[in-house]
């Protein structure tokens, strides 16, 4: 079956197990050409620096795998770019049979198939059926955990970092001087040109003899509109970002999933290669570390004063990464992550009724007011039980001036800048109900 007529029965269907069966015919079928197709599509680390794939309206003579797997290949080491990028596209569009294109080739190079199938699906049925050849990378980081729930790991040598409000960014650079961005899931960023233009000068100056991983953090002035651009369809440049770098390893080993060096040896490495690569710049920085060891009394002293300083700075939280820990691409206990949670007492305004379920019962509580000399204004929608929303709404007229206590993760400037908010806020409890009680 050509391989296009296999992307058209996979769209025909929504159930998991028929294109479960598609695939698995294939895979009997040693359809290599179709599976390669496949991981060119959804293997997340192979970029082809195009933004958009002409729809082709004409059948050509046809065009052959081989042919198409050289412009791919191109494309992906950035021999082909820009104008001529496009051209090539045009030609082999051109030449291709218009289906072949259309529901095949054109959508490997958009890397969206478009068929309701993902990596997953495919490494299911190959690691069930014993097609490991067909297995698809599946794109993959280290996270931290909770450290509130493993507090028994706040032992040892560990390294304190805060916590930037940002975007986890992992970027890997190539001998040819390509640059390529990718969110902790994959997605591959194209929102920080200006970041990734000063990166591909400093490869030029000082060319690197092997690809490799540096992960960090990008922070903006705000992080809604940050959030909002890297997740809209057309890419929008964001020129006040700044990357700030936290770990480094080489770019194999990043594939392979594991990287048996301690972090403070890579803290050292990343150090070294800022140092000799970047140097001063206002846009790629180093993030502070401090080791310190929670077995002293030292140690627990500068853990607390740094997780307050983190509070009063607005941070979001902080890490905690043992000294000795391997990178992993997965989620680990050696990367802890420490969230504060903030409490601030405002007025309340107003309130809103609740819909759906809380309909006739209180869904949210307006306050305002000054904390810490910052002025806060936002709705209070959670931490309410069911009980609670019931009854402050029969009283809702007695809430509007109280003192509303609010717990939240993290502080933040609103969208327009003219107050503050927080994240997550939630209804801890009201102050002010007893007479004479000082605000």
């Amino acid at each position: 079956m050509k391989n296009f007529r296999i992307i058209q029965k996979l769209e025909s269907t929504s159930s998991r197990l028929s294109k479960e069966g598609i695939i698995l015919n294939e895979m009997k079928s040693r359809n290599d050409i179709f599976f390669k197709g496949m991981s060119l599509a959804y293997d997340k680390l192979l970029t082809f620096g195009i933004k958009q794939v002409p729809e082709s309206e004409s059948n050509g003579d046809g065009l052959g795998w081989e042919e198409f797997l050289q412009l791919a290949d191109k494309l992906i080491s950035r021999k082909l770019t820009g104008h001529a990028a496009r051209d090539e596209i045009l030609k082999l569009m051109r030449k291709s049979n218009i289906d072949e294109w259309n529901f095949f080739y054109k959508r490997i190079l958009q890397k969206d198939m478009r068929c309701g199938l993902s990596e997953k699906t495919i490494n299911n049925v190959a690691k069930k059926n014993s097609y490991n050849e067909y297995i698809i990378p599946v794109f993959a980081c280290q996270l931290a955990q909770d450290s509130e729930l493993h507090q028994k790991k706040l032992t040892g040598e560990k390294f304190l970092e805060v916590k930037l409000d940002g975007v986890r960014v992992i970027t890997i650079l190539y001998p040819s001087g390509k640059v390529d961005m990718f969110s902790r899931n994959g997605k591959e960023l194209n929102n920080f040109n200006n970041l990734q233009e000063e990166l591909k000068e400093k490869i030029k100056l000082n060319p690197i003899d092997d690809a490799l991983v540096v992960d960090g953090e990008v922070v903006s002035k705000n992080f809604q509109e940050l959030m909002k651009q890297i997740h809209r369809k057309e890419v929008v440049q964001n020129l006040d970002a700044t990357l700030f770098l936290f770990d480094f390893l080489p770019f194999e080993k990043f594939k392979s999933g594991f990287y048996e060096k301690p972090y403070r040896l890579r803290t050292l490495d990343l150090e070294k290669w800022y140092n000799k690569f970047i140097q001063n710049s206002d846009k790629i920085k180093l993030i502070e570390k401090k080791l310190i060891n929670l077995n002293s009394s030292e140690g627990l002293s500068i853990f607390k004063n740094f997780n307050n300083d983190s509070i009063i700075q607005g941070y979001e939280g902080i890490m905690i990464k043992d000294s000795e820990s391997f990178y992993e691409c997965k989620r680990s206990t050696t990367w802890l992550k420490l969230k504060p949670v903030i409490e601030i007492s405002l007025q309340v305004k107003g309130v809103e009724e609740g819909t759906g379920r809380n309909s006739g019962k209180l869904g949210a509580i307006i306050a305002e007011g000054v904390d810490n000399d910052k002025f806060f204004r936002l709705n209070i929608g959670s931490g309410f039980s069911d009980e609670q929303r019931e009854s402050f709404w029969k009283d809702k007229d007695k809430l509007i001036g109280q003192i509303v206590e609010i717990k939240a993760d993290s502080i933040s400037k609103s969208q327009d800048s003219e107050h503050w908010s927080l994240r997550f806020p939630r209804f801890k409890c009201f102050r002010g109900f007893d007479i004479n009680e000082k605000l």
